[in-house]
């Protein structure tokens, strides 16, 4: 039989590494805080003067020089990746099974569902949540985590989706990373305890925004992006739909719809 010797330093540092990571997992992550100034931008060069407080950028796309450029200009970052959905042109593209794609999102020929209860596909997200620590991120936030209510090719239940929430939500604090829910109302009040802030597109034009008020109560902002052209051209209707905004503190924002930086008119 094999005896193993270690000296105390070496279990002395390996209880603190645990210890410390225990810790940092437990408590050490970016909370933003309702009604957070912010900016989203997946597209074209990233405008780095825009005065706020949150950048929300594509982690692949994004160097680490430029996060980093970021950061020393007192803001925090959010890396936004795809979870639900492979996309052939990122560089981990290759890391999915065929057995884990089902049928192409519609309106996007080279993206395709994923299976979301698949451990090879944990497996890539994972190394994702790695990469954005590796970049230097302060947080995550992740699209297509509502695919159980669209014809993906898979049969999931509402306890899949949750399920595979709930994981990506504790590996990313794992990590020291924020994260947020992106465009999910449905599961509001179920996921609300797990992630850090909600993100949603045009809950104003479509009148969904009642359903994220779960995390203004939790003190936890929502981030809302609106795509109406009408809210840019005409004043009284963009003063309408700020001020309920602000009624309702969320942090809401005007874009382009192609993300890439050519609008940005924020309600504040």
């Amino acid at each position: 039989m094999r005896i193993f010797r270690f000296s105390l330093l070496t279990l002395c540092l390996l209880l603190s590494s645990i210890i410390s990571f225990t810790l940092y997992a437990a408590n050490d992550w970016y909370r933003p805080p309702v009604a957070v100034s912010w900016y989203w931008q997946l597209n074209g060069t990233v405008n780095e003067n825009h005065d706020v407080d949150l950048y929300n950028i594509d982690l692949f796309d994004s160097s680490a020089e430029l996060i980093q450029r970021l950061q020393a200009s007192d803001k925090k970052v959010i890396c936004y990746f795809s979870a639900g959905s492979y996309e052939d042109w990122r560089p981990d593209a290759d890391q999915f099974a065929e057995k884990d794609m089902g049928k192409t999102l519609s309106g996007w020929d080279n993206e395709r569902w994923l299976d979301i209860r698949s451990t090879m596909v944990h497996q890539v997200l994972l190394r994702r949540l790695d990469l954005a620590v590796e970049k230097g991120c302060s947080g995550v936030a992740l699209g297509e985590v509502d695919s159980y209510r669209t014809n993906t090719g898979f049969y999931f239940r509402q306890d899949d989706q949750l399920r595979f929430n709930h994981i990506m939500a504790e590996e990313a604090h794992q990590r020291g990373l924020a994260i947020g829910l992106v465009i999910n109302a449905d599961q509001v009040r179920e996921l609300v305890d797990y992630f850090d802030f909600a993100l949603n597109e045009q809950c104003f034009e479509y009148s969904q925004c009642s359903s994220y008020g779960a995390f203004i109560k939790n003190e936890k902002p929502v981030l809302n992006a609106e795509y109406r052209r009408i809210y840019v051209d005409d004043k009284e209707e963009r003063n309408s739909m700020c001020q309920n905004a602000l009624t309702l503190q969320f942090s809401s924002i005007l874009l382009s719809k192609k993300l890439d930086g050519s609008l940005y008119k924020p309600c504040r």
